[in-house]
């Protein structure tokens, strides 16, 4: 075999920053920090601010390979950490702060991370917690100086005469850069380290028309979490495009969301659906506009249909993505393609916003029968979704085994169809789809109906024991603040769209819970409501 006559230099996601200083050096990254003016730096600032955070981590004596932990909210702080850490060897674990304490105390412990970074709104959080993470050594709080916790080390502080080059050093593109933990509804959360290699290749390929279709006139404002799955990617694949990024920090209601997109004209965002019931609520009662916002990408779980007509209305494009913290994240993202075009506009805008998406370059899909056998690629058979490529899982942190089969397929744990275009619809969660009296239910597909009907904000669907067809759905409905719907309304919302053995046995008016990364809690749920079909 003819060997390559290329260089063979690494991938580094430090190599990221570092072009976009150069390339794009005048860009802006605009940020809220808690409490804090607004600040403001471009891409060739913070570059120096990135060697500087270097030369401050390495003077807490942290090395390469140690793991280091963050504590943060969407800032430019926690964005210079995720390229200062890597760019040393480090790992950067990126700590949930929505999680229980006792999987947040484990996560750190697990890592066995030497150093924690925090925002300031987290310090109650760390006080409760610090008498139980055994390897921490140094907190920093990333403050200014001016607001740094009384008797802690400030961010700003401890960077300030640092200097504003670093000698980055050079090694294998395999080696570990970040440390994302799965939710941990079903027992311990999971570590997934990303690689240097998996993250560039991830970033590269985010990019592209077929995904995001970043360019550097976009201005992107990440509303999913930067210690969620890394934010699906973006702050990566936006310096890679030269992007220019607003952070919103943690304020997510409509009234902060709508005064960034004003001010400094928002073109893309995302984040769950949660999040944009939120903002669209407050357009509706404010009377606004969307005003510079072209798209939107939402994720982390299905989209509902009305969610998707609205903002069509409004103008703004929404894609729906797939992924999860084991596939670095993003799987699949809906892009039109020239063939589902020429089905329509109509059709198309459908087929949009009721699939998940169409895979990206790097990632490989299929659907296999509980036998194991491949199923056709015709919209209507679901099976297991298997997933494999350069930036999925093969084996979890400190797992002694494989994740992957030795064919190298990972087995998502999610039911899935594709169809003739390409595209992937979850049908469910293998451990959320229904079973009633020997015929599936898809709660997924139930939930997204539902939530069409006026007045409801969220619908949640869980299969619970029933003495007669082994499992029956349930249905929680949270309401619109304001709204008066009652069960028959729902009941006569679902009958004309439903077939009638789907009907929920019960519905129950509450709050829906959710997991610390959006998506609703059907474990809570089935707790909560295990009895509710016990005299049934």
């Amino acid at each position: 075999m003819l060997p390559g006559l290329m260089q063979d230099r690494p991938l580094r996601i430090i190599d990221i920053i570092s072009f976009a200083a150069t390339a794009h050096s005048t860009q802006e990254i605009v940020s809220k920090n808690v409490d804090e003016p607004i600040s403001r730096h471009n891409y060739a600032a913070t570059f120096k601010r990135v060697a500087q955070a270097a030369h401050m981590l390495v003077s807490l004596g942290v090395k390469s390979g140690d793991r280091i932990s963050t504590l943060s909210w969407n800032t430019n702080r926690h964005f210079e950490l995720f390229y200062a850490g890597p760019g040393l060897g480090l790992v950067v674990h990126t700590a949930n702060p929505r999680l229980p304490d006792e999987h947040l105390i484990y996560t750190i412990n697990h890592a066995g991370s030497r150093v924690l970074l925090l925002d300031r709104n987290m310090q109650a959080i760390y006080e409760r917690i610090a008498d139980k993470l055994e390897t921490v050594e140094n907190v920093v709080f990333l403050t200014d100086a001016e607001r740094t916790p009384q008797g802690y080390q400030g961010y700003e502080a401890l960077i300030a005469d640092k200097p504003a080059t670093y000698d980055w050093p050079l090694f294998d593109e395999n080696t570990g850069a970040f440390l994302c933990y799965t939710s941990g509804t079903t027992g311990d959360p999971k570590g997934v380290v990303y690689s240097h290699r998996s993250v560039v290749l991830h970033g590269l390929a985010a990019g592209l028309s077929g995904a995001l279709g970043f360019a550097a006139f976009d201005v992107v404002m990440p509303c999913q979490s930067l210690y969620h799955a890394t934010a699906w990617g973006l702050p990566f694949a936006g310096p890679i495009n030269g992007v220019k990024f607003v952070f919103p920090c943690d304020k997510f209601d409509g009234a902060s969301l709508q005064a960034l997109i004003e001010g400094e004209g928002v073109t893309f965002s995302g984040g769950v659906p949660t999040i944009w019931t939120m903002y669209l609520e407050y357009l509706r009662q404010t009377g606004g506009s969307p005003g510079t916002l072209q798209r939107v990408i939402i994720g982390g779980s299905a989209v509902p249909r009305d969610m998707a007509v609205e903002f069509d209305r409004l103008g703004v494009t929404v894609q729906q993505i797939w992924g999860m913290t084991e596939t670095s994240p993003l799987g699949v993202v809906a892009t039109p393609t020239p063939a589902l075009a020429a089905e329509g506009d109509a059709a198309m805008k459908e087929q949009i916003w009721t699939r998940q998406g169409r895979m990206m370059f790097g990632i490989e899909m299929k659907i296999v029968s509980e036998e194991g056998e491949a199923l056709p690629h015709d919209g209507e058979q679901d099976g297991a979704l298997m997933v494999r490529g350069p930036w999925v899982l093969s084996r979890y942190f400190r797992a002694d085994d494989d994740a992957t089969d030795q064919d190298g397929w990972f087995d998502t744990g999610d039911v899935s169809t594709i169809d003739r275009f390409g595209f992937m619809r979850i049908t469910d969660r293998k451990k959320d789809v229904i079973k009633s009296g020997g015929e599936w239910i898809s709660s997924i597909d139930l939930e997204n109906i539902a939530a069409g009907c006026p007045g409801v904000k969220v619908a949640a669907v869980a299969g619970i024991y029933h003495p007669k067809w082994e499992e029956r759905p349930i249905m929680l409905i949270e309401r619109h603040d304001g709204a008066d719907v009652s069960e028959g309304d729902v009941r006569a919302y679902l009958k004309s769209r439903v077939a009638t053995w789907w009907m929920p046995d019960r519905i129950f008016f509450e709050d829906v819970p959710m997991t610390a990364t959006g998506k609703i809690d059907k474990k809570i749920i089935r707790d909560r409501h295990a009895h509710a079909l016990d005299s049934a």
